[in-house]
C-alpha cells in the first residue's frame, strides 16, 4: 500500500494571482491557478514559510513575515511585509489563506 494521498490542506495551491504575484513569479494566470504553494518558496525557505503559515492556521492572520521566493525562472526575490489572513466565510467555512506582500526585491 502506497502513501497517503495529500489533500488539499497537506498541499495547499493557488486559487488566485493577481498581475503584480503573476509578473513577480513569472507564471501566467493558467499557470499560477493550480500550482502548489509551496513551489513558490526556494528550497532554503520551505521551514520559515511553513511555520509562517502555521501561525496564520493558529491565530487566523499574521503580520510582518519576510521570505525568499523563486520564480518560474529560478530567480529568488525577497518578499517582505507579508500579511496573510485565513478566508473564512460568513458561515465559518475556512476556504484557504489569502496572502499580500507590497514589496519584493531581486537576490
Amino acid at each position: 500500500m502506497g502513501p497517503p494521498a495529500l489533500t488539499s490542506a497537506d498541499d495547499p495551491t493557488f486559487i488566485n494571482a493577481n498581475r503584480t504575484a503573476q509578473k513577480c513569479f513569472e507564471y501566467t494566470w493558467d499557470e499560477f491557478v493550480g500550482l502548489p504553494s509551496r513551489l513558490s518558496a526556494a528550497p532554503g525557505a520551505q521551514q520559515s514559510r511553513d511555520a509562517f503559515i502555521r501561525s496564520v492556521t493558529r491565530d487566523g492572520y499574521a503580520v510582518g513575515y519576510r521570505g525568499v521566493r523563486i520564480a518560474k525562472s529560478g530567480r529568488r526575490f525577497w518578499i517582505t511585509d507579508v500579511t496573510m489572513w485565513d478566508l473564512i466565510d460568513s458561515q465559518g467555512n475556512h476556504h484557504g489563506q489569502a496572502a499580500l506582500f507590497p514589496s519584493w526585491t531581486d537576490l
